[in-house]
């Protein structure tokens, strides 16, 4: 009826490995060096989980941010923080052997390649930002995804009454149901097993920013002129304070549009080798930074050259657009899909690192380390841990009551992108990399890699700013579990 977690077996694994391989290195037919199953990603499949992370409802967003910095600062930027991310990332995907790039040991996480690199108390520094990070991610996608779920019935009251109803509705009913869906996703155990729901989410991501795109295409040929100014949205429109505040607010939103370090490493260590690790990640990180900059540029810029300095928060749930209708109930049940997955390859981290904790705390605890099997007829049977169930189940109760209590998706994401840019995206992978090839401190190298981070630092401070401004006014105007739209 129980059967022993993964990590007890994997003794025997190893032992196998070497007794039917002359080269330990190089691992076996089933199993890899490291005598787990042998990992079969690719460049598309890691390319279609990092686009999962990376593409979610914050492009529709970018229209607003790029509305507030202008034609020539907006799209700009957005173009400094791609190339700067995949720069990152390619340091960071460096670090996912230590030692030799094709043999070293495998860092499983992100938190195993700052401890191995840097140690000390940087790890715990790592893990408070890196783990509190996949709870206002949580919260960000179920308030998300229940105002697209609203959207899709308020589009329709609309319709029905030529807009002059003004069709609000709370919003607890649909952040409940998405945090059941949650729950039930949750269980399905790690990033291997997420393989089909990251491809179905990222075909929705493209789904919804196409949409969002080709209305805005269509909105600048109805109006017949391209709106917006070289510099965003103007003074008189907005007090000067304001103007600077929205700035730094907007550098928030593309930050987070960009924020997908944090999972990098997991996704490094589903794929197969030869060749290494290293080098199909880079590759997997070019691709989907390049096609989720290009929908960023055009979904932003259109929605800007249709709205102007009107541009709403959010292109297909701030009803920016109100027709054709059935369209956008299309737009918007794909960004609720895409975030059910998104959610998931977010918090997959947090859930693996309490579940390891806890199996290295209470070794002799079959609550813990025990698996159920479950039979399903016609398929394999599922193993049901019950700690992996409870703790994970509690996790979303916990994510959906914040979400409840803070309904204010934009200046939320926008602080997280703050927060966890520079960190988790800029920081820890240059200090891994300086340590990992041995680069001389003050060589030029050296000094390149530290003006890249405090220039970042500079930038996330500036947003962090910005975004706790927004959410200051926002709690303002905000009853707790009363919220409607």
């Amino acid at each position: 009826m129980c059967e022993n977690t993964p990590a007890k077996n994997q003794l025997p694994h190893q032992v196998f490995s070497v007794s039917i391989d002359t080269n330990p290195q190089s691992g076996s037919k089933w199993f890899d060096d490291d005598g787990r199953p042998k990992r079969t990603g690719t460049v598309w499949t890691a390319s279609a989980h990092i686009i999962t992370a990376v593409m979610g409802s914050g492009v529709l967003s970018l229209a607003w941010a790029i509305g507030q910095l202008g034609w020539i600062a907006g799209p700009a930027v957005m173009l400094l923080f791609s190339l700067v991310t995949y720069y990152t990332s390619t340091l960071l995907s460096a670090c996912y052997r230590s030692g030799d790039p094709s043999t070293g040991k495998r860092n499983y996480t992100y938190m195993d390649a700052v401890r191995a690199n840097l140690g000390g108390v940087k790890v715990k520094i790592c893990g408070f930002v890196l783990y509190l990070n996949p709870f206002g991610v949580a919260t960000g996608y179920t308030i998300a995804s229940s105002i697209s779920m609203m959207a899709i019935k308020r589009s329709n009251c609309f319709h029905k009454s030529g807009g002059k109803h003004p069709c609000r509705m709370n919003a607890n009913p649909y952040m409940i149901g998405f945090g059941i869906a949650e729950i039930l996703l949750s269980q399905i155990p790690g990033f291997d097993q997420l393989q089909w729901l990251s491809l179905v989410a990222a075909v929705m991501s493209f789904t919804y920013a196409s949409i969002g795109l080709g209305l805005g295409i269509g909105k600048v040929i109805e109006n017949g002129k391209i709106s917006g100014s070289l510099t965003g949205i103007s003074i008189g429109t907005v007090t000067q304070t304001q103007k600077i505040w929205k700035s730094f607010q907007a550098l928030g939103d593309i930050a987070f549009a960009y924020s997908f370090s944090m999972i990098l490493v997991e996704i490094q260590d589903t794929i197969k080798s030869p060749p290494s690790e290293a080098k199909t990640m880079k590759k997997a990180t070019l691709v989907s930074v390049i096609v989720t900059t290009l929908f960023y540029l055009f979904c932003g810029c259109f929605g800007y050259a249709a709205f102007g300095d009107m541009s709403p928060g959010n292109l297909l749930t701030g009803f920016g657009f109100y027709n054709p209708y059935w369209l956008l109930d299309i737009a918007n049940v794909a960004i609720v899909i895409h975030l059910v997955g998104a959610y998931q390859v977010s918090c997959q981290p947090l859930y693996v690192f309490i579940e390891k904790e806890a199996a290295q705390r209470f070794p002799d605890s079959e609550f813990i380390s025990k698996d159920i099997k479950i039979p399903i007829p016609g398929f394999r049977p599922y193993n049901l841990n019950l700690f992996r169930m409870i703790w994970r189940t509690l996790f979303v109760v916990l994510t959906t009551v914040i979400s409840m209590l803070l309904p204010f998706f934009n200046d939320i994401v926008r602080l997280l992108g703050a927060l966890g840019f520079w960190p988790l995206t800029v920081y820890f992978p240059v200090e891994m990399y300086i340590v990992q090839k041995m680069i001389p401190k003050w060589s030029t190298r050296w000094l390149c890699l530290q003006i890249l981070s405090v220039v970042c630092l500079i930038i996330t401070i500036a947003a962090a700013a910005g975004s706790v401004a927004g959410i200051v006014g926002d709690l303002k105007s905000i009853k707790p579990f009363q919220t409607s739209y």
